[in-house]
């Protein structure tokens, strides 16, 4: 195996750390949050006390200034033991980043500290019944009134956090009629009037992620709730593609360290179980089964830390991006489906773990931008944009 160089001594005592912070916290509480469909909200309390919220925030807002390795550190280990429904990476590393780089220094001394303490939980509302991947048929409006204020209405859904969420970034159109060019992000607090949330979403996988429906019922905004303030506004969709890019990676770094996850317990199952006698693993097919999606693993792995180093050093491309988000997620379903076969019926069995990552890898080729959308996006780059 290729040693990874990503990683300093820091690093991986930052790792050991979150790991007993897991053991702790997370492992024994995970199945009955999957039963009921939410995890515990004191769970982000003790992560904000132990500095795991939001730790790549400047000391000033209430972070560590730590660089995006140690949330990297934190999606790999989540993805390794299969715990789906902490919400940090998308809390931590997407929700905070678009405050820290848009936002006014009001807005950010208002909610960053807030964020990194866990005081409030942060969720992003972009995707709605009519507009997934294809955020420029975003419908929400946002329209100004004589007063200076805003007028929100619509509905959001899908939204990962939203039922916890104290504080949610909201894509709407400020100006309906200029297209992706109208559209602006606003803060919305939990309590405003107008601002409710729906019912939490049934899904097939992550079930202890919390995903809920939004709605918006002229939920009066004050300038101040503008993301960026008044410069800010209509600019909102040159935001998201901005953000996109390390978006989409996260996506990626899950999707490898899972794949490994599930060669792993592959391995060990199939050295343990026997059939006409024999371990599974003394069969020629399970072990050039599982040397093909390692060394698959591997390649992927190898992508993703140069991703890695190119956003370390503010240069990760769209397009790269896109290839990562959409070739990774392609071989976490790729890897579970022929692990949970090597696990024949146990592989069915919700109580194996394999099982459950089976269940929660299929989104990953759905959500960030589906996978076709990502190839729309590499064409793009090749100067292969559609007649």
């Amino acid at each position: 195996m290729i040693e990874r160089t990503l990683f300093s001594a820091e690093h991986e005592a930052f790792r050991d750390s979150f790991r007993r912070f897991m053991d702790k916290e997370i492992a024994p509480h995970h199945e009955r949050w999957e039963e009921q469909g939410y995890v515990d909200r004191d769970v982000w309390d003790k992560a904000g006390a132990n500095g795991f919220l939001c730790p790549t925030l400047p000391a000033a807002y209430g972070g560590s200034d730590a660089d995006k390795l140690y949330s990297v550190i934190q999606m790999e280990e989540l993805a390794r033991a299969g715990w789906t429904g902490i919400g940090f990476s998308l809390h931590n590393e997407i929700v905070a980043p678009y405050l820290l780089h848009y936002g006014t220094e009001a807005q950010k001394e208002r909610y960053l500290p807030r964020l990194a303490s866990g005081a409030m939980i942060g969720a992003i509302a972009m995707s709605e019944p009519a507009a997934g991947s294809d955020l420029q048929g975003v419908k929400s409006s946002a329209l100004r009134q004589p007063d200076g204020s805003y007028l929100l209405n619509g509905s959001k859904t899908f939204i990962t956090n939203g039922w916890h969420a104290d504080l949610v970034i909201v894509v709407a159109k400020t100006n309906p009629q200029a297209g992706a060019k109208g559209t602006s992000l606003f803060l919305v607090e939990r309590g405003m009037p107008g601002f409710d949330k729906g019912k939490r979403l049934k899904k097939v996988g992550l079930k202890a992620q919390d995903t809920s429906e939004l709605f918006f019922d002229n939920v009066r905004l004050a300038p101040e709730q503008l993301l960026g303030g008044a410069a800010m506004e209509n600019r909102g969709f040159i935001c998201l593609m901005e953000q996109l890019p390390w978006e989409r990676l996260q996506i990626a770094v899950t999707a490898v360290a899972s794949a490994q996850a599930a060669i792993d317990w592959t391995v060990q199952y199939t050295r343990e179980r026997k059939v006409f006698g024999q371990p599974v693993a003394s069969y020629q097919n399970t072990r050039f089964t599982l040397a093909e999606l390692q060394t698959e693993v591997q390649v992927a792995r190898v992508f993703v830390d140069k991703c890695l180093e190119l956003v370390q050093a503010g240069a990760l491309d769209t397009a790269t991006a896109s290839m990562a988000k959409y070739w990774c997620s392609d071989l976490q379903c790729k890897v579970m489906d022929a692990c949970v076969q090597l696990h024949g019926g146990y592989g069915f069995m919700w109580e194996y773990p394999i099982a459950r990552a089976w269940a929660d890898a299929r989104v990953q080729r759905i959500y960030g931008g589906t996978n076709e959308i990502m190839k729309e996006v590499i064409t793009r780059s090749m100067g292969l944009g559609a007649a």
